[in-house]
């Protein structure tokens, strides 16, 4: 009886799954396939007369197409910008290309049930916009290719702000931010233009993609990546580049009035589902565009993104002279000069001087140390420099360390400085990052003036000091600012100064700190130059812990923009 209760199971699970697929077999209707008839196209080129018969050199054409049962229009324009949509079948299009050309333009109805009907029609476009400057910035000339890499090393190389503004004021990325993320700091971009000055872009990303957006499938066809994260996308091939006056009304000394469109949906590395870009700045070697992102509630906010032709990320040529060679823009946005601190060893005897002794002759201030240039106390290392101060007796000192100038071999008047550093630690320890006038052997401190980027003591943990010494206030009187920093013996953080005519604003991973005016009534009009040193004791490292046997300050690189 048990055997005939499963057999009758079985039979009545088998008849409903057969009724089932009948149901549906009986439900199942195709919709009715129209296909569109009647198919027309007509076109304007805007500014076309007697005297202009291809057009005013703008570029523009008007079209607009109809067809019977059609729902939906499109147009592949012939000039590599692929496939737009033509909401009601009309549509402004932009010829950028330079000089006269003929484009032969398709035109697409689509019907219920995806069938099209199509046609071509050929036209003659003039277009004078033809920004060769911008062209020959980015590609190195014609018949050439130039390279470009996120410069990751500046404050704010990726960031996002109000289209209305100018600026990223939401967010901007510190320094090597995004280093962890493993794909978008790999990426090479290389513009490339012909003998006929027509200009391509290929990106190489070595197959991963670092996306912003969550919903890319109606962009590129993929499943959703997540939020902020690499992607397996390969963007491998060449793809035209498009360019066009810039229409955002940003006046010219912000933008280059020039924007551009890749063609295929490229894009420059990051993807925020937009293919034009306009250019704020372009020079041999720094780029900064802004890209405008149309949020899923249809809000629209603008990226910035810069990038340089250093292959490293902006971290310069690592070449031991430490000068660029490159001229300043007066922007502060040209590097031209660094250490990198590559080549282990002592440091670049090119670019660094050193203090010996105790300073007891004028230039110390009450310190314990004796500083030494031994490898002891000073070394290039894997990539960084090492200061080391020691607990050891050494010609009658206590404690030994080293001091860092390049007095008399790099001096400078006005610049960004950034210096990318790991703090020591231990009570006494007064590491420092600053500059002194150049003229300090004839104008005695502190008429020569003092700038210091970076002072912290091992006493007063997680807090950064911004200080000027100048005559009125120096000393204890100094103009100074403490901000709490976390971690800053644990982790590398940038520090900066912005010098200008204007003001002097110190900076700690990209953001404003201390804050003074410049004018002729201090001495910060001149040439200054760098030190790097770690103090025990002192006037402000105050006492040392008797357990202190030692400590490092690590210093990535030392930056200089002009």
């Amino acid at each position: 009886m048990k055997n005939n209760k499963n057999i009758l199971h079985i039979l009545s699970a088998i008849a409903v799954i057969f009724l089932l697929f009948s149901c549906q077999e009986e439900d199942q209707k195709f919709g009715e396939l129209t296909t569109p008839a009647n198919l027309s196209v007509a076109f304007e080129i805007v500014g076309q007369d007697a005297a202009n018969p291809d057009g005013d050199g703008s570029g523009f054409v008007n079209f607009s197409m109809s067809a019977d049962n059609a729902i939906t229009y499109r147009f592949d324009f012939g000039d590599g910008t692929g496939n737009q949509v033509a909401p009601g079948g009309d549509l402004t299009h932009r010829f950028t290309q330079n000089g006269l050309n003929t484009y032969v333009v398709t035109a697409i109805a689509s019907g219920t049930g995806g069938v099209t009907s199509s046609t071509t029609i050929e036209l003659n476009v003039f277009s004078a916009f033809n920004p060769i400057e911008v062209k020959e910035a980015l590609t190195g000339g014609l018949s050439s290719s130039k390279s470009w890499y996120w410069n990751a090393a500046v404050p704010a190389h990726l960031g996002v702000g109000p289209i209305d503004d100018v600026s990223p004021i939401w967010y901007a990325a510190a320094p090597y931010e995004k280093e962890d993320v493993g794909c978008l700091y790999e990426d090479e971009i290389i513009f490339s233009m012909d003998e006929n000055e027509n200009v391509t872009v290929e990106l190489l990303n070595l197959g991963n993609t670092y996306f912003h957006r969550l919903e890319v499938e109606d962009e590129l066809g993929l499943p959703n990546p997540g939020e902020d994260q690499c992607f397996v996308y390969d963007t491998s091939g060449v793809n035209g580049v498009q360019f066009f006056p810039s229409t955002s009304g940003i006046d010219e000394a912000t933008s280059t009035q020039t924007s551009f469109s890749i063609a295929n949906n490229g894009f420059l590395s990051y993807f925020l589902g937009n293919n034009e870009y306009e250019i704020f700045s372009v020079t041999d070697t720094e780029m900064t565009v802004r890209v405008l992102q149309t949020e899923p509630s249809g809000f629209v906010i603008a990226w910035y993104q810069k990038f340089t032709t250093t292959p490293d990320g902006g971290s310069g040529s690592g070449d031991c002279s430490g000068l660029t060679g490159d001229t300043g823009s007066g922007s502060n946005d040209v590097l031209v000069w660094s250490d990198e601190f590559d080549d282990d060893g002592a440091p670049c005897a090119d670019n660094w001087g050193f203090d010996l002794g105790t300073g007891d002759g004028g230039w110390g201030n009450g310190e314990s140390q004796y500083y030494t240039d031994r490898a002891d106390n000073v070394i290039v290392e894997d990539g960084f420099l090492k200061i080391t101060a020691k607990a050891e007796s050494y010609e009658g000192s206590e404690y030994t360390s080293s001091r860092l100038l390049t007095k008399d071999k790099f001096e400078f008047q006005y610049g960004r400085v950034e210096v990318r550093a790991k703090l020591p630690t231990g009570g006494g320890t007064w590491p420092a990052i600053w500059m002194l006038g150049a003229d300090i052997d004839t104008n005695p401190w502190p008429a020569a003036g003092e700038m210091d980027i970076m002072e912290h003591t091992g006493n007063n943990q997680d807090v950064i000091i911004n200080a000027l010494h100048f005559p009125g206030n120096s000393g204890g009187d100094a103009i100074s600012l403490e901000t709490p920093v976390a971690g800053v013996s644990d982790d590398f953080h940038i520090y900066g100064v912005e010098w200008t005519v204007d003001d002097i604003i110190f900076t700690i991973d990209g953001v404003p700190a201390l804050t003074y005016p410049n004018s002729d009534t201090v001495p910060y009009n001149k040439d200054f130059f760098l030190i790097l040193n770690v103090a025990m004791g002192g006037t402000l490292g105050g006492t040392i812990d008797p357990a202190f046997t030692e400590s490092t300050m690590e210093i990535d690189y030392v930056r200089v923009y002009q």
